[in-house]
């Protein structure tokens, strides 16, 4: 599968962690002296993936300050805009980015670099209309999204008890189901998810041993320890509007490379 599209969710607004006494917004929240935001960022690039689209609310424009001067090689387009869920996020970013598969990436999902390339490329040996979701049999979150996988990796069921493994806030969407509505009543990205699976949707899962959901201070102690630990080989889980349309965009929706949002 050619994938070249990325997407950043970082549009939450990390009230457990300023409650824990952060003082800034939580995509510059760091782990072991790396903004939350560089460390996905950093992750698309090893993946090969270098045009992204970012989302972050109306109270986070710092966080985009500086951004595409730190990361000149990357083709950012910003939308700023403080959005009602989660699911509205990440419609909003589909809607935005070019056409395509794309990748996308919650800004609090950390994990290595080289985890996110081996989840990247077992994404990209499935079925160009498969959507796949990176999981995780770490268990930290304090409201995981179980997944039942059956032993080709095909996602059975997402959401109920009884699953072996969590989600880990990657995704790979393809063409064909960024063109999807969502149903009405959808309020959160795990039930458009969980949509997917129901509607009999290709959605597989490919584990990544190692992603903290980073919501919580003991979530940044937890991601500093396995940083500084040696990596585990990660494996597989068992068997649009025109961009100068968008929203909400501070700036142009898709400036040169390099260029500093205004």
């Amino acid at each position: 599968m050619n994938l070249v599209i990325g997407g950043i969710i970082a549009a939450g607004e990390g009230r457990r962690l300023r409650e824990a006494g952060f003082t800034v917004p939580k995509p510059l929240v760091p782990v072991a002296g790396v903004p939350l935001i560089d460390g996905v960022v950093r992750n698309f690039l090893a993946a090969g993936i270098s045009a992204l689209t970012v989302i972050v609310n109306e109270d986070e424009r710092d966080c985009v300050k500086g951004l595409a001067a730190r990361f000149p090689a990357v083709d950012f387009g910003f939308i700023v805009r403080t959005t009602a869920s989660s699911l509205e996020s990440f419609t909003r970013v589909l809607a935005a980015a070019p056409a395509g598969p794309i990748l996308m990436s919650t800004v609090d999902a950390w994990c290595r670099p080289a985890d996110f390339v081996t989840f990247v490329e077992a994404a990209r040996r499935r079925p160009p209309d498969t959507t796949v979701l990176a999981v995780t049999p770490l268990v930290e979150d304090e409201s995981p999204l179980w997944a039942t996988l059956d032993a080709d990796g095909r996602i059975r069921n997402l959401g109920e008890p009884g699953g072996s493994v969590v989600t880990a806030g990657i995704y790979l969407v393809p063409e064909r189901v960024r063109a999807l509505t969502p149903p009405p009543g959808l309020g959160r990205l795990r039930e458009f998810l969980a949509w997917l699976v129901r509607r009999g949707e290709m959605v597989y899962g490919e584990t990544i041993d190692r992603v903290v959901d980073v919501d919580r201070l003991a979530d940044v102690a937890l991601a500093e320890s396995m940083s500084r630990q040696p990596r585990q080989v990660s494996r597989s889980a068992p068997a649009s509007p025109g961009r100068d349309e968008c929203l909400g965009v501070w700036g142009p929706c898709r400036g040169p490379h390099g260029k500093d949002p205004e």
